[in-house]
């Protein structure tokens, strides 16, 4: 069955849901792991196919943190959490630019300048605005994470040198009301096809570990394939102390390497970029993700949690005789 949708996919076709879920059925034995081996080789096959050798590398500044209105289940700076993360408003301009260039230096392509809230008002989009010339301006591409903008702010920041808007989906759309009461997964969508129609690279994926179905799982997958986004990222929760997520239980890392595979089954041409959640989830299996078929990493620390240095990251692609793009 892995064989004949790895063939599928590398002559140009594409697996259907109803194929994708067959895909979940693999499972390793009790005596063999060799069922989920030949999955992430079969995904391997299909990045190499579709990707080449190239990994695309981003980081991100935290640049407002924390005093969020929103109740997303998952997230630290959400209106429902009881968590001691640092809070505090946009930051200047220079702090943004001093992280964007130690970002370049260490050889990342992409810079994201992430805020907490549903939405950035007029005043502080206008200060980003600067921000994201001044990345551009240091010879990186800019990307931003805002919320639930509209195209006119959205044709503002292209207009001021963004080339990517990161604005994830999360989950499923039946998932979604159990991790979020305050906007709408048709807010989300929106938001996607706004940035989308004002000319900008969409970045979109979500959050596994939530207590989703491999089902929700599946079908994130083909809605971000039906709005033909550029980047798919995918996160692992992180259960934060004082989150409404804090008693769940870690993703098993075989199961993260799972998802990753299935993703590139059904999006092989996309960027699957391995962010939030990699080095708690992964551990020793971190060095697994190019083989289950990511091209893509968030390198650096997340918003809240730490993550990977980029002395670190760069070294596992090299060691894959892979190249940063």
């Amino acid at each position: 069955m892995i064989n004949s949708f790895k063939n599928k996919v590398l002559s140009g076709n594409a697996i259907t849901k109803s194929e994708a879920l067959q895909l979940v059925q693999i499972q390793p034995s009790a005596f063999s792991l060799q069922p989920l081996f030949d999955l992430f080789s079969s995904a391997n096959t299909i990045r190499e196919k579709f990707r080449k050798k190239y990994v695309d590398l981003c980081a991100i500044i935290n640049a407002k943190s924390g005093a969020c209105p929103e109740d997303c289940s998952y997230c630290a700076q959400s209106s429902k959490s009881k968590t001691d993360i640092s809070v505090y408003p946009l930051v200047k301009k220079d702090v943004v630019l001093e992280k964007a260039k130690e970002a370049r230096d260490a050889g990342v392509k992409r810079f994201c300048v992430v805020t907490s809230g549903k939405k950035t008002g007029k005043k502080e989009l206008a200060e980003i605005a600067s921000m994201i010339e001044a990345i551009r301006g240091v010879g990186l591409l800019p990307c931003a994470t805002l919320g639930l903008l509209d195209r006119d702010d959205l044709l503002f920041l292209k207009n001021s040198g963004l080339e990517r808007y990161h604005h994830n989906l999360e989950t499923s759309e039946r998932f979604f009301p159990e991790i979020c009461r305050t906007h709408t997964y048709y807010d989300k969508i929106e938001t996607v096809k706004a940035a989308q129609s004002a000319g900008l690279s969409v970045c979109s994926g979500g959050i596994f570990g939530m207590g989703e179905t491999w089902q929700d799982r599946i079908d994130m997958a083909f809605a971000v394939k039906e709005l033909d986004v550029a980047s798919v990222p995918i996160n692992f929760l992180i259960p934060v102390k004082g989150t409404c997520m804090s008693e769940k239980e870690f993703l098993h890392p075989l199961e993260a390497l799972k998802i990753i595979s299935l993703y590139r089954f059904i999006l092989p041409e996309k960027e699957i970029r391995v962010c939030g959640g990699r080095t708690q989830i992964l551990g020793e299996f971190n060095s697994w993700v190019f083989m289950a078929g990511a091209d893509s990493l968030l390198t650096g620390n997340y918003l809240t949690t730490t993550g990977r240095t980029y002395k670190d990251d760069l070294r596992l692609i090299e060691q894959y005789g892979l190249t940063v793009s």
